[in-house]
Formats: structure tokens, C-alpha cells, sequence
């Protein structure tokens, strides 16, 4: 009797170990599958105000949408961004949000990354071939067409403007400098274009600047491709006694593109007159969304999206969610037909940086 009851008590102890055990285990298994997908995001330099906006509001969308992040900088050298990516695929990354500066020499790693079915996102920048999940960037050569509608009307159709190209190797250098030449070859066909190479270089497109305003003093119009160029134009402007309000005539109209704080505080001020708002916040929100997207097996197509934009096909396997980039200035008028926004708009994100 004594040893029917100490074998039931060792099976009554087993079992509870048992049930123990499994209550344990599938503890486990519940927090795993719940555990937040590892993502990658290479940031692509650190050396504007534009591109460290980006970065700040990355790990805030990270944290909203769910995501472990492991982040990388490429400095603007694709070699390194090259590097950056065998060191996510090491990690274990499930996805990839990238702004490649060099869209050719890219096509390599993505061409990597595929084949090892880890999804891709490109910010601001489309790769020149080779398949990604999604593209997020604004229409870039409606930057160039808006600086052109606005410089073109604020000079009447005739004159001379600067514009501070960006890096031809990349497609939204070569998008806004094509588009804003094609405009004002087809609109103001009496105001001559100097067109000057600076591979977003700021102390670059300051010397050439200096360069065509000494050569030529009758310049009435800067067209900046990135706020890369917003210091150097008016420390130049400065020097040459053309940092004037828009009202004096020997004022020099000026366009940039990105919307950081600084080009709203300048247009309030009277020194620049415009500016295109890059999203940097909805950039950082979207390429994250996407890469989740993909790893949650999600598809899209072309068409309107709920969040004030356009999913186009640029090619096979690539999609393009195009986002709202207003054209900005002091009064938020109408120029060329291209509605703007006033630099104090709260809608901006260069007004709630905080």
C-alpha cells in the first residue's frame, strides 16, 4: 500500500512538472512570436539638416510601428553603404530601409538582398535598376517645374538665373535639374540657365556662385537643389551686398528645396523667397511602414493611397509612393499656376521640429 501511494505521488509530481513545463514552454513560444521584426536603415550622411531631421524622426516611427532597428551611416559612399548592408544581413534583419546617393552603383546589393528574399525600401531616392518593395520620395521633377514657375514669374519671363545642381549620379539630382531646365526652356524661353555641377556640395556651389554673380552681375535668380547650398548662397549674397529684401531691387530671388526650419525662418525674413518641403517626417514614417509592409507579406499597386499621395509603377517590380511636397513662400500664393503654402504653415514639418 505504502508503495501504491509513493509511485501515485511521483506521477502526481511528474505531472505537475510536466504541466509546469508546458505552461512554460508555450510562455516562450508567445513572447517570440510577438518579439518586434529587426530592420535595418542605413542613414546616407549625417551632414545636413534635412538628412539629421530624417534621422531624429526614424526611431520615433520605429517605436510607433512596432520595429526593432539597428542603424548604419554610408556617409554618401556607397562602398560603405555596400558594407553596411552585409553587416544587416549578419545581424538578422528581415527588412531594409535605405537612401541609396549613387543610384547606379547600387544595383549590386539589391540584387544581393533579393536573392536573399530581405526586402528593400529607398528613401528619396530610386535605384537606376534593380527591384525594391517600395520607393518612398516626392516627385522630384516637380521640384524643378515649381522652382521654375516661380522664378520665371517673380522675374517676368527674362533674365539670368543660377542653379546649383545637385549630384548627377543620383536621379533626383538629375529629375530637378532636367525638369527645371525643360520648363524654362518650354516657358521662359528669354531667361538663360547657368547650370553648375556641385555634387551637393555646399562650399562648391558657393564658389561657383561667386564665380557667375562676379562674371555676371546681372543675375536675378538662385535656384538651390537641396538646402546644401543655403548657407553659402547668403554668406555669398552677403558679400556681393545682395542680401537685400524682396522689395529692393537689387534683391536676388532665391528657391531651394527641402523645408528645413532654417529656409522657413529665411523666407520669413526676406532672405530666400521659396522653398519645396521634402517630408523628412513622412519619409522616415513611410519607409518603415513599407518595410513592415513587406515583411508582413503585404502587396500594393498604383493608385491613390490614404495619406495624401500616389503609388506609381516606374518599371517592373518597382513601385513609387510619391509624397506631397508643397512649393512654400512668404505669401502662399500662386505662381505659374503652382499654388504655395506660407512658410508659417503649421502643416510643415520644418514649423514642428521642436
Amino acid at each position: 500500500m505504502r508503495l501504491r501511494t509513493a509511485l501515485c505521488s511521483a506521477v502526481s509530481a511528474l505531472s505537475a512538472l510536466a504541466l509546469l513545463s508546458a505552461c512554460s514552454s508555450g510562455s516562450t513560444t508567445s513572447a517570440s512570436s510577438g518579439d518586434k521584426p529587426l530592420v535595418g536603415v542605413d542613414y546616407p550622411r549625417s551632414d545636413t539638416d534635412f538628412w539629421n531631421s530624417y534621422i531624429k524622426y526614424t526611431p520615433q516611427y520605429g517605436k510607433q510601428l512596432g520595429l526593432d532597428l539597428k542603424t548604419t551611416n554610408s556617409q554618401n559612399d556607397v562602398a560603405k553603404l555596400t558594407a553596411n548592408a552585409q553587416t544587416f544581413i549578419s545581424q538578422g534583419v528581415k527588412g531594409i530601409a535605405m537612401a541609396p546617393q549613387d543610384t547606379a552603383a547600387i544595383a549590386p546589393t539589391l540584387a544581393q538582398l533579393e536573392a536573399k528574399k530581405i526586402p528593400v525600401v529607398t528613401v528619396d531616392t530610386r535605384p537606376d535598376s534593380g527591384k525594391v518593395f517600395m520607393v518612398v520620395r516626392a516627385d522630384n521633377r516637380a521640384y524643378g517645374e515649381k522652382a521654375c514657375q516661380y522664378l520665371g514669374t517673380k522675374l517676368g519671363g527674362k533674365g539670368k538665373v543660377v542653379m546649383l545642381e545637385g549630384g548627377l549620379d543620383s536621379i533626383n539630382g538629375r529629375d530637378r535639374t532636367e525638369a527645371f531646365n525643360d520648363c524654362m526652356k518650354k516657358n521662359y524661353p528669354a531667361i538663360k540657365v547657368f547650370g553648375e555641377a556641385t555634387n551637393w556640395d555646399g562650399a562648391v556651389a558657393a564658389q561657383k556662385l561667386q564665380t557667375d554673380l562676379t562674371a555676371n552681375p546681372d543675375i536675378k535668380g538662385v535656384y538651390m537643389e537641396a538646402s546644401f547650398a543655403l548657407s553659402g548662397t547668403l554668406q555669398v549674397l552677403k558679400q556681393k551686398g545682395l542680401l537685400v529684401g524682396p522689395k529692393d531691387k537689387k534683391h536676388v530671388f532665391v528657391v531651394s528645396n527641402d523645408g528645413i526650419p532654417e529656409e522657413l525662418k529665411s523666407i520669413a525674413e526676406g532672405k530666400i523667397d521659396a522653398t519645396v518641403s521634402q517630408p523628412a517626417d513622412l519619409y522616415a514614417k513611410y519607409a518603415l511602414y513599407y518595410v513592415k509592409a513587406a515583411i508582413d507579406g503585404k502587396t500594393f499597386k498604383p493608385g491613390k493611397t490614404d495619406h495624401d499621395s500616389t503609388i506609381i509603377q516606374v518599371r517592373d517590380g518597382v513601385l513609387e509612393d510619391q509624397l506631397s511636397a508643397p512649393l512654400v513662400t512668404a505669401d502662399g500664393a500662386t505662381y505659374g499656376g503652382v499654388p504655395s503654402v506660407k512658410s508659417d504653415d503649421k502643416s510643415l514639418w520644418g514649423n514642428n521640429l521642436g
